[in-house]
């Protein structure tokens, strides 16, 4: 048996779930090669290491304090409900006070605009100094 092909079994032969000629063939190279005894023994620690740490201790205490902490949020939830009619009426009061709120806007923006004839008149008053510009440079225009 070559190294690479008992690297490939090692685990299952120290799970001793290889078939018992494979068994024998991976122990006669084991006992033969140094370097692929060194690997198995590492292996073998390592895995002792890793079974000790994949079974945690147990509290015995864990479970009523999670059943507490669940009882406790049942009782919190029950307490926090709102009436369906105060889910109801609060969107539905929001979106008038925001309806009216527009609605007044429009109302008081419509009030503001009904001289236009005083803007027309302001508008006329500024066409002579906008055709001043033309005829002279805008830079001399900006330096006085």
């Amino acid at each position: 048996m070559k190294c690479k092909e008992l690297h490939s079994k090692l685990i299952f032969f120290l799970d001793e779930e290889l078939p018992a000629t494979e068994m024998q063939a991976v122990k006669v190279h084991l006992a033969g090669c140094t370097d692929c005894a060194l690997f198995a023994e590492d292996m073998k620690k390592t895995l002792s290491i890793l079974e000790t740490e994949k079974t945690p201790e147990l509290n015995p205490f864990f479970y009523t304090r999670v059943k507490a902490k669940m009882e406790s949020q049942e009782v919190e939830q029950v307490l926090n409900r709102r009436p369906v009619l105060v889910r109801v009426l609060q969107p539905l009061a929001f979106s008038i006070i925001l309806l009216i709120g527009i609605y007044a806007g429009i109302k008081l923006g419509a009030t503001g605009t009904t001289s236009k004839t005083k803007t027309v008149l302001a508008e006329q008053d500024m066409i002579p100094y906008w055709n001043e510009l033309d005829a002279e440079p805008i830079e001399s225009f900006l330096m006085e």
